[in-house]
C-alpha cells in the first residue's frame, strides 16, 4: 500500500510500505481522511523528539472498516469509524480508572519515542485495536470526523478546570486547538471568552467561532487589556494553547488570584515558570495530555453543529501531495489552519 513516510528528519516520501496485518483484537481501517496536526509539522524535523524516522505519522483520522480480527465482536466491514490517538492497554491501573491517556503501556499513533512508537494514519490503511474505535454517525462526513481527535483534546482540556462556573475565561493561542477550545467553552455556557494571539486573521476567526473579545498579544499593555476585559480582576481560568515561554508567562500573569492555568500547548520541551507569581497568588497549574474517552462527546458536538469543524479546514488534498502541504504549513506566516489528506 501507499503511505507518506517520514524517511529522515524533515524528509517525507510517498512510498510503498507493507500492508498492515491486524491482530486478533484489531480491525483494518481504510483511511478516508487524515489531518495534519501541528505536532507533526513542528516535530517532523526531529526537534521535538517525538517524531523519530522512519515513521508513518498521522493520528487525526477517520475511515471505514475493511476487516476485523478473530477476537473482535460488535464491529463489521463497512462501518464508518474514527479512533483514539492513544492505543491503551485497558488493563493497567490508569485504564481501570478511566485515565486511558496515562496508560502505562500506551502507544501513540504516528509518534516515535522509545516507549510510544507506533505507525500512524498517513497511509491507505491502518490496523488499530477495536477498543479505541468509535462509530461515526451517517450525518457526519468522514472529513469532519477526522477532526474528532483534536476536538476531543479540547474537550479534555476544558474538563481540567472548573469552567462551568467561571465568569471569565482566557484562551492564549488561537491555532486549531485554541479555536476548538473556544467553541467547547461556548458550548459549556461560558459567558466571557477572551482570546489572545499575535495573528489578526486568527483573532478574527476566534471572534467568528465564539470569543467575546480578542486582544493582540503584542499590544503594549496586554495584561491591562486582559484585566479590562475581565472585570478588572483577570479570568478565573486561562488556557495556554501554544506551549512556549512567553505565552505561559502571559497566562500565569493574567489569571486572577486563586485561578487555574491549564497548560495545553506543548511546543517547548521545558520553560521557566514564574514561581513567585504562582505561589504568592496561589494559582493552580493543570497539565492536559491527549484525550481520555471524550471521542463520543466530541462527535456529538460535531453532529449537533454546536462545534463547527468544517470551517477550520483550509484544504483537502491527496495524500500523495502531503510533502508539499507540510512545506506550506511550515512556512513562516502561513494562513493555513487544518489540512486534511485523503489517501
Amino acid at each position: 500500500m501507499k503511505a507518506l513516510l517520514l524517511a529522515a528528519p524533515g524528509v517525507l516520501r510517498y512510498v510503498d510500505v507493507p500492508e498492515p496485518r491486524p491482530g486478533p483484537d484489531e480491525v483494518l481501517v481504510r483511511v478516508e481522511a487524515v489531518g495534519i496536526c501541528g505536532s507533526d509539522v513542528h516535530g517532523m524535523d526531529g526537534s521535538s523528539g517525538r517524531r523519530i524516522p522512519p515513521l508513518i505519522m498521522g493520528h487525526e483520522a477517520a475511515g471505514t472498516i475493511q476487516a476485523a480480527g478473530a477476537a473482535v465482536s460488535g464491529w463489521r466491514a463497512g462501518q464508518r469509524v474514527t479512533f483514539d490517538s492513544t492505543v491503551w492497554c485497558g488493563q493497567c491501573v490508569f485504564c481501570h480508572a478511566g485515565r486511558v491517556n496515562l496508560c502505562d503501556r500506551r502507544q501513540v499513533l504516528g509518534a516515535a519515542t522509545d516507549e510510544h512508537r507506533r505507525d500512524g494514519a498517513f497511509a491507505e490503511r491502518i490496523a488499530v485495536p477495536a477498543r479505541i474505535l468509535v462509530e461515526v454517525p451517517e450525518s457526519v462526513s468522514l472529513t469532519d470526523a477526522a477532526l474528532t481527535e483534536p476536538l476531543s483534546v479540547a474537550v479534555h482540556a476544558a474538563s481540567r478546570a472548573p469552567v462551568e462556573g467561571a465568569e471569565h475565561v482566557l484562551v492564549v493561542g488561537t491555532g486549531i486547538i485554541g479555536l476548538l477550545l473556544i467553541q467547547v467553552l461556548r458550548a459549556r455556557g461560558c459567558p466571557s471568552i477572551v482570546a489572545v494571539d499575535l495573528s489578526p486573521d486568527r483573532l478574527d476567526r476566534a471572534m467568528a467561532v465564539g470569543a467575546t473579545q480578542v486582544i493582540r498579544a503584542d499590544e503594549e499593555n496586554v495584561l491591562d487589556a486582559i484585566a479590562a476585559a475581565t472585570g478588572g480582576r483577570g479570568p478565573e481560568v486561562a488556557f495556554e494553547a501554544v506551549g512556549v515561554q512567553p505565552t505561559i508567562a502571559l497566562a500565569t500573569s493574567a489569571v486572577r488570584k486563586g485561578g487555574t492555568v491549564v497548560l495545553v500547548g506543548n511546543l517547548a520541551p521545558s520553560v521557566v515558570l514564574p514561581l513567585q507569581v504562582i505561589v504568592s497568588r496561589e494559582l493552580t497549574l493543570a497539565g492536559t495530555a491527549a484525550l481520555a474517552g471524550e471521542l463520543p462527546e466530541a462527535l456529538a458536538l460535531i453532529e449537533s453543529r454546536r462545534v463547527d469543524v468544517a470551517g477550520l479546514v483550509s484544504e483537502v488534498a491527496p495524500l500523495r501531495d502531503g510533502a508539499a502541504w507540510f512545506e506550506r504549513l511550515r512556512a513562516p506566516g502561513t494562513d493555513l489552519l487544518k489540512v486534511i489528506l485523503r489517501p
